[in-house]
């Protein structure tokens, strides 16, 4: 069980001789790591330290920033330590670990675009029950459940995994994803069931409820006021672009694991960067742009570290 598995970093077509620039390419990632790990970390402090950010949207805007900055620790310290290795190996209870991490985090996201999506349909069809609706208890409630529910589907396919008989040791992929189910000799009937419970409870039942949700605020957004209109524009077109974002990216995972279908080269190039880098970093660009109290403190911070070296001399 804790035989090292060879894993083949260098089997993707944009990975060719990269051995000659591994040095480049570990710069270069380790550089959009530490930028990932700032931009979420910025904006988390600043919801953090101001009053008027202590709020339920921009509670669950802060989950979602810290699952990107989880996410990409998941991701990033192996791929760089591998860029630095001779040899790309691991062991598979560290593979299954990041297994684990990778589609409980994953999963979280769908769960907190929900509670996210709930948020806003009381806030803007029910303005009048929202402080009754949304208490803090709720909202501990929905984090709870965003965080725990997730773990326990996928810790079912872990431990299943972990006990079934490997035929291959050689990972074809950047990390450990459903790949990990190309090493079994035969994917268990417990992992096929829970991995389809896991697909319809963690993604698919929260992605239709979003959906319902937000055409729900659209057609009374419609029916009321411009200033009413403007608020649900404002609020929720963030949610929305980065629900989009990462559906397509949750999309082709599955289609890669359960269709196994042959995506041309650009599209895995572009794939595989989003999980790695357009996604995290997209979450703190949208939400620092479009959020207008975000932005509002996110450039009166910058505008502070402007003149900060003048104050001090």
């Amino acid at each position: 069980m804790d035989e090292e598995l060879n894993v083949t970093y260098l089997t993707l077509d944009w990975y060719t001789e990269i051995n000659k620039y591994r040095y480049v390419f570990f710069f270069i990632m380790f550089t959009l790591y530490i930028l990932i790990i700032c931009t979420n970390s910025t904006i988390l402090y600043l919801i953090w330290i101001h009053k008027n950010l202590h709020e339920p949207m921009y509670i669950f805007i802060a989950a979602l920033l810290l699952n990107s900055v989880l996410y990409s620790t998941t991701v990033y310290p192996k791929l760089l330590t591998d860029f630095l290795s001779e040899k790309q190996v691991t062991t598979y209870s560290a593979c299954l670990f990041q297994f684990f991490m990778f589609y409980t985090l994953g999963c979280s996201e769908f769960l907190l675009l929900a509670a996210m999506a709930y948020d806003r349909y009381v806030a803007i069809c029910k303005p009048l029950q929202y402080q009754t609706i949304m208490r803090k208890t709720t909202v501990s409630i929905f984090l709870i459940i965003a965080w725990l529910v997730p773990a326990c589907h996928i810790a079912v396919q872990a431990i299943a995994s972990a006990e079934a008989k490997l035929c291959d040791s050689n990972i074809k992929g950047i990390f450990c994803n459903n790949a990990v189910y190309t090493l079994q000799c035969e994917r268990s009937r417990l992992i096929t069931i829970f991995g389809v419970v896991a697909l319809v409870d963690l993604s698919i039942l929260p992605m239709l409820f979003i959906v319902f949700t937000y055409t729900k605020i659209f057609i009374v957004s419609h029916r009321s006021c411009k200033e009413i209109r403007k608020k649900a524009a404002e609020t929720c077109l963030p949610h929305m672009l980065v629900l989009i974002g990462y559906s397509i990216f949750f999309v082709y995972d599955v289609s890669i694991a359960r269709v196994k279908s042959d995506f041309p080269k650009p599209t895995r190039i572009i794939m595989t960067l989003q999980i790695m880098l357009y996604h995290p970093l997209f979450n703190p660009l949208i939400y620092g742009l479009k959020m207008k109290e975000i932005s509002k403190h996110l450039k009166k911070l910058l505008s502070q570290a402007k003149i900060f070296p003048c104050i001090k001399t």
